[in-house]
């Protein structure tokens, strides 16, 4: 194995309900100091893992497993922490409660804190829902937590952005081997549904109109399609994908007992230092959401980059532009 597991035991949620012997999976690069304050936290977006995240550093990069103390965590419901396809009955499958990100973050918590001996973060980055865990750091720790940088991602879901999940959820739900979520074999045509719905959301219209795919690699938008299809089909579980989905629905850096739904209020309480750095082109994260959200954070540079390749700009190794910004806007967070 190539990562680590954290037992936590049953844990209450912030629903009311328990999660029944969860864990955390993560993975580390690099050695903590003497300070212990070169710790860089990466969670994980809606379909990452360690492995993808391991395209946001690397040697003579901004992070440096040279110079930094990398924890890479697997959130719930990615098939690697404790998720509907990997845990016991009576949580299996779609009996699996509703994981919010406090509930991602306490955890989280927990595992730098008492099983890690860590007291300080120097930087929680990361893209779209990662980006999201990193807000929700800041604002339910906020005196742990020295600087932020979400990417393509927002302290709150936006309305629109709730609706466009409910198309992809819709387009998964309507295969008739779906089942309410108790399926005896996976619901293929569901997650191909679901693959083509999210492929014209991922990219921008001028990505599209301007025949950007061709850039990486497909020779036709057919390519491109089917390729998403097959990645869904093959690698996701559909009850994983629908609980993240209702993970990233509700999330609110403002939902829980410190703030009680006030996202101003939320947004003020974060002391990190904070960049923020949207997406023009971004379809479900657009800037505007960040330009509300940095009039209310008290230490936030607001960063928007013009890309085409839209929320698929920060993908490693799509739009070298953005990575360059990317990994400048890091340098001077945490060096």
């Amino acid at each position: 194995m190539d990562y680590e597991k954290y037992e936590l035991g049953d844990v209450p949620l912030l629903s009311g309900e328990e999660l029944n012997s969860a864990y955390l999976i993560y993975k580390t690069y690099g050695e903590l100091n003497k300070s212990k304050d070169n710790v860089v936290v990466l969670p994980t977006f809606y379909t990452g893992s360690h492995q993808r995240n391991e395209g946001f550093f690397g040697k003579g990069r901004a992070i440096d497993p040279d110079r930094h103390f990398i924890i890479s965590i697997n959130m719930f419901g990615n098939g690697l922490s404790s998720s509907p396809s990997n845990t016991k009955a009576p949580q299996d499958g779609p009996r699996f409660p509703h994981i919010s990100l406090w509930d991602n973050i306490a955890c989280q918590y927990k595992l730098l804190t008492e099983h890690l001996g860590i007291d300080r973060i120097a930087l929680v980055t990361g893209w779209s829902m990662a980006g999201c865990q990193a807000y929700q750091w800041a604002a339910q720790y906020p005196d742990f937590v020295d600087a932020i940088l979400p990417f393509c991602a927002s302290a709150k879901i936006s309305p629109h952005n709730f609706v466009f999940l409910e198309g992809v959820r819709a387009a998964l739900c309507a295969d008739q081997n779906w089942n309410q979520g108790n399926y005896t074999s996976p619901p293929i045509d569901g997650l191909k549904a679901f693959a083509r719905v999210y492929a014209g959301w991922a990219f921008s219209q001028t990505f599209y109109r301007d025949s950007m795919y061709k850039k990486i690699g497909y020779e036709s938008l057919e390519d491109l399609l089917v390729d998403w299809e097959n990645d869904h089909a093959q690698n996701w579980d559909a009850n994983n994908l629908l609980c993240k989905l209702k993970t990233w629905q509700t999330s609110d850096i403002s939902i829980g007992p410190l703030y009680n739904g006030n996202i101003e209020m939320a947004l003020k309480a974060i002391k990190a230092k904070t960049i923020l750095m949207p997406c023009t082109h971004d379809l479900y994260f657009p800037p505007e959401d960040n330009a509300i959200e940095a009039n209310y954070i008290g230490n936030a540079d607001f960063r928007p980059f013009d890309s085409s390749w839209g929320h698929c700009a920060a993908n490693p190794g799509n739009d070298p532009d953005f990575t360059a910004a990317l990994e400048q806007a890091i340098k001077e967070l945490i060096e």
